[in-house]
């Protein structure tokens, strides 16, 4: 899970949601069985999770995790959206309204978002 503050608010200099919000947050997870870690300073999540450290990176707004989403592969890259009564996925680069129905389109990112959504709706309730 990423932090929201730079440093991860270093020590409260920079703010105390670390301390606060996120890491109780992530320690109700840990004791409800989740492999959870942070917070953790987007940079170097960001690097951990593209050599594979984690499975999914929890962003605590959208440009945090978009750009360095579309930066490590933005025509492979799904957006999920958490904490909704239905599984949600969309592509990372937008709607594209302006190139659309022109056969110029990237189809990558929607194909990995209708994959995913998929696992996730037959995982869903297990």
């Amino acid at each position: 899970r990423c932090s929201l503050n730079p440093h991860r608010g270093e020590g409260g200099l920079f703010g105390d949601e670390e301390r606060t919000i996120i890491r109780p947050a992530v320690e109700r997870g840990l004791a409800e069985g989740l492999k959870i870690e942070g917070p953790l300073p987007t940079d170097a999540l960001m690097v951990q999770a593209r050599d594979g450290h984690f499975d999914a990176v929890v962003a605590m707004y959208h440009d945090q995790g978009h750009i360095a989403l579309k930066l490590l592969g933005m025509h492979r890259a799904v957006n999920i959206t958490l904490g909704l009564p239905i599984v949600r996925t969309s592509v990372a680069h937008g709607t594209a309204f302006d190139i659309a129905w022109q056969r110029q389109c990237e189809t990558g990112s929607m194909i990995e978002a209708l994959h995913v959504a998929s696992r996730l709706a037959s995982s869903a309730g297990k």
